[in-house]
């Protein structure tokens, strides 16, 4: 019974993977084989071609996905690196209270935070209006439904997702080991690329994780931000699923999207070196 104890105490998280991750995916790729339409149904035909006419007809929307997702998570690094770095080193006693104000804005829907950014980004809006009235900028000057609305909004949404898991990497590096490096007559920099560097990959390689895939795939902020030129692929599955009720493109453009994020991430992994993340978080 004692050899049962960890598997049972495990099955209800296996079962719970069952019901809701790997029964629909299952359910998902029967539907995206399948012909016929809304209005007579669809039946299982094994039609693979549904995925290269679907990849053929949005081939420019996913590249754009990719384009933004991953401007967005170099942006997120860019941001959240010195942020977490900071919190980790700097932030003495306060670091809890620093982290809760990271965290204050995301206790908003985020659809609603993503509407707010709109109206800040918007032609008349506070930040463009001013510039605008004092004669700064042109009156015709806009940043809505351009690429850089739809990644600044991805970045800002997504923006926690990869400050914490690289403050967390960072707290755990000792500080002696830093002094060491001191000691051995290594500049700032020097120790920074040598030491701290190396012992935060692992938040940093989380923190890839957790923002480019969601952000590949997100449909509000292109939605809200973005125009016409600047539809994701999300927007598109969303718009099959739910408005032109064709099921199969549908799922199979969700398939297609996450095999290329799923090499995707294991490119990413290879260069970056798994070795090298696994030898560090194990210190």
């Amino acid at each position: 019974m004692k050899r049962l104890t960890p598997y049972l105490l495990a099955l209800p998280s296996w079962l719970w993977l069952a019901i809701f991750m790997v029964v629909p995916m299952v359910a998902m790729a029967s539907v995206s084989t399948q012909t016929g339409n809304s209005i007579d149904g669809y039946v299982q035909s094994f039609a693979f071609s549904n995925y290269t006419d679907a990849v053929g007809r949005y081939s420019t929307q996913f590249m754009r996905s990719l384009l933004y997702g991953g401007l967005a998570t170099v942006a997120m690094m860019i941001i959240g690196y010195p942020v977490a770095y900071w919190i980790a080193f700097k932030g003495g006693a306060r670091k809890s209270m620093y982290l809760f104000l990271l965290l204050l804005p995301f206790f908003v829907s985020f659809v609603l935070r993503t509407i707010s950014w709109g109206f800040l980004l918007a032609d008349d809006g506070i930040v463009l209006g001013t510039l605008k009235g004092w004669g700064v900028l042109p009156a015709d000057f806009h940043i809505l439904a351009t690429t850089f609305a739809v990644v600044a909004g991805l970045t800002y949404n997504f923006l926690p997702f990869m400050i914490l898991p690289i403050y967390v990497a960072l707290e755990r590096v000792d500080p002696r080991v830093i002094e060491a490096a001191y000691d051995l007559y290594a500049s700032r920099w020097a120790a920074f690329r040598s030491v701290v560097l190396p012992l935060s990959l692992p938040g940093v390689f989380a923190g890839v994780l957790m923002t480019f895939v969601p952000a590949t795939a997100d449909p509000v902020n292109a939605q809200i931000l973005g125009g016409t030129a600047n539809t994701m692929i999300g927007n598109v599955i969303q718009t099959q699923y739910l408005t032109n009720l064709d099921y199969p493109t549908a799922s199979s453009l969700s398939f297609t999207l996450m095999a290329v994020l799923l090499v995707g991430i294991f490119v990413y992994a290879k260069a970056l070196g798994t070795e090298n993340v696994l030898e560090a978080a194990a210190r």
